[in-house]
């Protein structure tokens, strides 16, 4: 059995409203009530927080409460913005850094990325910093060389004292929304030389602690053959996390792959 415990989140993204929010949060907790064995966390649009805070709540779920997104600043004048201190309060215990869809269609750069890591995990709050190539840099042959940019970058000024509230995941741009579909190998390629990465920044022993997950249209009928890859220790699920029953298959799938390694 692996050591590292996988992990499975589902980012809902700029879905749900209060009535399915609180369905789907149900279907989810109902649904790993006897599954062990994997670390799960959901990730609702900040209006629906404290909504899906209270159904996990009131199951006396282990899932844990999740935000897309936050601020690097605790208070001020940033109109619009959501700091950690503020997410703690309403529950939160897990915080996403470095999306895709934040880098490539916001516009966020790698060293705002950081800064919002650096204060996710300087609150007490778990970071999941997210990294991955685009179509046209992997045509390139430069998909090592971006993925090792952005864990440089994103990981600048983080001591190795913080990492075991860290969790990466490599999400091949490529792959999400374009019909084009990473290989386990692919995933597991990438994962290697990420977690080749981390040994430089803090040290094998470090690196093997770190878990990586998957993110690049996960869904059930393939994440079985990428879960079982020795270096993916889950995935972030992006549409199949609008279905309670696809969702709760990734995570057993993931805690069966952690079994048999």
């Amino acid at each position: 059995m692996s050591d590292r415990k996988p992990f499975v989140g589902g980012n809902w993204k700029m879905n749900t409203n209060r009535t399915s929010g609180s369905d789907l949060a149900r279907g989810v907790t109902d649904g790993l009530l006897q599954l062990d064995g994997v670390d799960v966390a959901v990730y609702p649009p900040f209006p629906y927080l404290l909504t899906v805070r209270a159904v996990l709540r009131d199951r006396g779920s282990s899932v844990k409460l999740g935000s897309q997104d936050s601020y690097f600043q605790n208070d001020g004048a940033y109109t619009g913005e959501v700091s950690s201190a503020m997410l703690k309060d309403c529950g939160v215990q897990t915080v996403l850094a470095g999306h895709s869809e934040r880098r490539h269609v916001i516009g966020e750069k790698d060293e705002l990325v950081n800064k919002k890591l650096r204060a996710v995990l300087e609150s007490g709050l778990d970071g999941v910093l997210c990294v991955g190539e685009t179509l046209d840099e992997r045509l390139a042959g430069h998909q090592d060389i971006v993925n090792a940019r952005q864990i440089r970058t994103g990981l600048a000024d983080i001591p190795g004292s913080l990492l075991d509230r860290l969790v990466i995941a490599y999400e091949p741009v490529w792959a999400i929304g374009t019909g084009k579909t990473a290989t386990p190998q692919d995933a597991q390629d990438a994962h290697k030389q990420i977690r080749s990465q981390l040994a430089r920044l803090y040290g094998e022993e470090a690196a093997q602690r770190v878990r990586i997950i998957y993110g690049g249209s996960l869904k059930p009928d393939i994440c079985a053959d990428i879960f079982a890859q020795k270096d993916v220790d889950g995935g972030l699920v992006g549409g199949a996390s609008l279905n309670a029953g696809d969702f709760v298959t990734i995570c057993k799938a993931a805690a069966s792959a952690a079994k048999a390694k």
